[in-house]
């Protein structure tokens, strides 16, 4: 017998479950046991089964072992509120992923153990692949209602907010899942992970459950993959595996980012309508508040010196030890904009950490610094900067996605995409100049450094390029230290046309080889709904004098990074871009950016005719709901007017 109060706690949880004995398998009367009859069912399976929960500390796995009648009856008569603490620790949103099979009380013994074994690898395998999730497993397999509602209770009272089921053999959909997921709320992300066995088809109840699912309007995403059919512990295929965790770390996005707010100083800048915060769709689509400060706070207590003065000149002793010459402060004017700068970064720092946000913007150009009616303060370019990276002169930080222009939409295209990488940095860009090939390689040819098997050559290329939010991470390969990132970024005097404020510009140029996503979100009010531009995409590197030109074309004294997308040429890239800035981020595959689409109901928006529609082994398999409703387009502007 297994001795629960001496099993250590680990990151996936499995539930002890009190098993009651069953005389009846059809009408399946249960008898609930007290005192010292509770006990621990040596066998998974023994019958159909009720389970009672349990409680779950940090340590271990905690069985209730009282009478629960006796107890009910002790509080029947019993009223009372319970006051909550006052004093509470604010702890990140997070999703917890509870992982449960579904199972046939007929069905042999062996094949049962079989099914526990496969919850178990597959909560261990994602616990293990995702450190930004909880992850629970029931050993209890859900044969019918009693099991559904046992489970359901224990998954709720961990927080389960994220469901995986794993069937390895046949069941009854009303009778397992159906009656689990009637607990719910109806939007919370399910993933039917199964492998293409036979023997006892749990690919058959896979497609049995995602069918009835589907029927009644709820999205769920079906993960067919691979494990042996026979053995007791038959291991995931690596592709399986891949697509389960792609599918986590988007609903995890999705749920971990409900109720979590943004915080934008100032309005759209310069009346871009494109950075507009769109307040209730926002928090009507993805749960996120927008909580919008003054910009004359921001004045106030740069004036009042709000901020640690100590703080603030270790920073600037980092960022002086870091570029030596590259910051270029001429005078004692320019060395005090420039501190000024950085105690910008200290106190939204300290506000948005106030504020509980999981990312910032700020107006900038006209109310902050450029008009030159009012009284023009320091550019923002090296506070926004600091946001976005993985790092600043405290050390190692995560990424507090951050736009400039208080762009909303260019924000939030940063924040999910950054969660959906577990924090790597975004980028922030104008879509400055679309260089089609023809034009770029005739500049090439006048600089004499032509090179006809260059992708550049071949695909042309995008110069994104805008003063401020530019991740300092992009300055340097993947993997590149602190100090190998920062030999490359300098701080030039801010351009005075457009900052009358001065200060410092920050400027480098990528380096080539950056892999992931470029994209842009935007909302249309015809749809009332979000899409997305996107395509698969990486920088390249041009020869120095070909690289100085087109610096030069736009503004060089601000970051380059030159990007070329994959599917897209640069007739369609310059015709379709949803606004004049668009962002990036490394390590993200289609396949986990289309799960969140799916799950945040957002259009997916790749007008590409070199796309096909679906790339095997590259996308998402398409979701079933999709194809019986005219479509994804269809089907998402459908489910939209629920929302």
């Amino acid at each position: 017998m297994t001795n629960l109060f001496s099993a250590p706690f680990a990151k996936v949880h499995p539930y002890a479950l009190f098993y009651t004995t069953v005389s009846n398998v059809n009408n399946m009367p249960t008898t609930l046991l007290s005192g010292n009859e509770w006990g621990i069912a040596e066998k998974i399976g023994h019958g159909p089964a009720v389970g009672a929960g349990v409680s779950i500390d940090h340590r271990r796995s905690v069985c209730l072992g009282k009478d629960i009648r006796s107890t009910q009856e002790k509080e029947k008569n019993v009223s009372r509120a319970v006051a909550l603490k006052k004093d509470v620790t604010i702890k990140p949103s997070k999703a917890t992923v509870g992982v449960f099979c579904a199972s046939d009380p007929r069905i042999d013994e062996e094949s049962r153990q079989r099914c526990v074994n496969i919850v178990k690898q597959v909560a261990d395998h994602v616990a293990d692949s995702i450190d930004s999730v909880d992850v629970v497993y029931a050993p209890l397999l859900v044969d019918g209602e009693p099991q559904a509602d046992a489970v359901a209770q224990q998954f709720k009272e961990s927080g389960v907010n994220v469901l995986i089921c794993t069937p390895d053999t046949w069941a009854f959909p009303q009778l397992s899942v159906l009656s689990l997921l009637s607990h719910f709320p109806k939007d919370i992300p399910i993933n039917f992970t199964c492998g293409n066995s036979g023997p006892k088809p749990g690919v058959v109840f896979a497609h049995a459950i995602n069918g009835a699912v589907a029927q009644y309007g709820k999205l769920s995403h079906l993960n067919v993959g691979s494990w042996p059919d026979t053995g007791s512990n038959p291991p995931m295929s690596e592709a399986t595996g891949r697509a389960l965790v792609d599918w986590v770390h988007a609903a995890a996005t999705k749920v971990a980012l409900r109720g979590r707010r943004v915080v934008v100083f100032g309005h759209d800048s310069m009346g871009m309508e494109t950075a507009l915060a769109h307040v209730i769709p926002t928090r009507n689509v993805f749960g996120i508040e927008i909580a919008r400060l003054d910009m004359k706070l921001l004045a106030d207590m740069l004036r009042k010196e709000a901020y640690d003065k100590k703080e603030c000149k270790a920073l600037r002793a980092w960022i002086d030890k870091q570029l030596g010459e590259r910051l270029e402060v001429p005078s004692e004017e320019d060395s005090e904009r420039f501190d000024q700068s950085l105690a910008m970064y200290l106190i939204v720092r300290d506000l948005m950490n106030d504020l509980n946000a999981v990312g910032g913007g700020f107006m900038s150009q006209l109310e902050w610094g450029s008009d030159a009616r009012g009284i023009p303060l320091p550019v923002a370019d090296a506070m926004e900067s600091l946001f976005n990276s993985t790092f600043d002169h405290n050390g190692v930080k995560p990424v507090l996605p951050f736009a400039t222009e208080a762009d909303v939409q260019g924000l939030l295209t940063m924040l999910f995409m950054s969660h959906l990488t577990d924090g790597n940095p975004p980028l922030f860009m104008d879509f400055r100049k679309v260089w089609e090939p023809w034009e770029l390689n005739a500049l090439a040819k006048d600089v004499g450094e032509y090179d006809a098997n260059a992708l550049w050559a071949k695909k042309g290329l995008v110069d994104g390029d805008n003063s401020g939010s530019a991740s300092l991470n992009w300055a340097a390969k993947q993997g590149a230290s602190v100090a190998e990132i920062m030999q490359n970024v300098s701080m030039p005097l801010a351009d005075e046309g457009y900052f009358p404020g001065l200060g410092n510009s920050v400027t480098f140029v990528s380096p080539e080889g950056l892999e992931g996503i470029a994209s842009r979100l935007s909302y249309s009010a015809l749809s009332n709904m979000f899409s997305l531009t996107w395509d698969e995409a990486c920088t390249v590197e041009l020869p120095p004098k070909l690289s100085n030109a087109v610096c030069n074309a736009s503004t060089a004294t601000w970051p380059h990074t030159f990007v070329v997308p994959k599917y897209a040429t640069m007739v369609e890239y310059k015709q379709v871009p949803p606004a004049n800035h668009f962002h990036m981020v490394t390590g993200l595959s289609p396949a986990r950016l289309e799960y969140w689409m799916d799950l945040a109901n957002v259009l997916s928006a790749t007008p590409w005719a070199a796309r096909p529609s679906y790339l095997e082994d590259t996308d998402r398999p398409i979701p079933l709901i999709y194809t019986q409703n005219g479509g994804e387009d269809a089907t998402k502007m459908m489910l939209g007017k629920k929302m």
